[in-house]
């Protein structure tokens, strides 16, 4: 098969599965992975696609400045394997007696299926859904910030939740924003940014699930510089270039594989 057939090929499966895997792209062809990457990174150069830690994945549309919440039937679904797979690994790094926030994105709810059941530790939060999920494990201590309750979120970021996250001191805090780009980590509105950044400054080690479609993507209000960021998590859809950029910036960045809902215990709420 020629190059540009070759690459046409490629295009065609992007169009179908929205992704592709470089060492399988290889075993089909019966080339070195070095000579697939460099198939894509001529397709990439030619504006084709996008390269990822461990393929390609289709060109993204130009991101919104400010997108509307979603509501906590849409944001706490099983989630996607990749966002499963940050979920999973975030929650890995709990240890016995530790003290954790967890916040109330949908990756945030997806950690609770991989959350340890064998070790005792503290989780505080500012979600009411994942404060009912968990409140009833043995093993966990769970605390919830308060603050006024709104029928468009069980999110709670107003003053009085901003006032108490001040009086903890974590050991971890698990943070995220609808975009994460070289100037930090933001987010839709300024209250949600203040909150963000108290729990970062609140937390001995800060870290940040990023899949993906939020990298490269700046919101309207910034919430935590980069180097607050103890740690990003993200998955093999993130660009090459955009972990280029993070690691010149010294963030420390790993990458998660894609897990699914089945591989952790089932701990969704009724």
């Amino acid at each position: 098969m020629l190059a540009e057939e070759r690459r046409q090929y490629i295009l065609e499966l992007l169009e179908t599965d929205r992704r592709v895997v470089a060492k399988d792209l290889a075993a089909k062809f019966g080339l070195s992975i070095d000579s697939i990457r460099r198939d894509l990174t001529i397709m990439e150069e030619q504006g084709l696609l996008q390269k990822t830690y461990g393929g390609a994945i289709p060109l993204a549309p130009p991101p919104q400045v400010r997108k509307l919440a979603q509501p906590p039937s849409t944001r706490y679904g099983r989630g996607a394997p990749h966002q499963n797979g940050i979920s999973k690994l975030a929650a890995s790094w709990i240890q016995e007696g530790d003290t954790v926030f967890i916040g109330g994105a949908g990756i945030h709810y997806g950690m609770l299926k991989y959350l340890p059941d064998d070790i005792p530790y503290t989780v505080v939060t500012n979600s009411l859904a994942i404060a009912e999920s968990i409140r009833n494990r043995p093993r966990v201590e769970a605390y919830l910030v308060g603050g006024k309750l709104r029928a468009s979120s069980d999110n709670l970021t107003d003053t009085i939740a901003f006032e108490m996250i001040g009086k903890f001191h974590f050991d971890i805090g698990f943070i995220t924003g609808g975009g994460i780009s070289a100037s930090g980590v933001s987010t839709a509105t300024p209250e949600g940014a203040a909150f963000t950044r108290a729990v970062a400054e609140a937390s001995r080690r800060t870290i940040c699930l990023a899949p993906h479609e939020k990298l490269g993507v700046t919101m309207f209000a910034t919430s935590v510089p980069l180097q607050r960021i103890g740690l990003m998590i993200t998955d093999q859809g993130a660009s090459e270039k955009a972990i280029r950029e993070f690691e010149s910036l010294n963030v420390n960045v790993i990458i998660a594989d894609d897990a699914h809902p089945s591989e952790g215990a089932d701990h969704e709420s009724d």
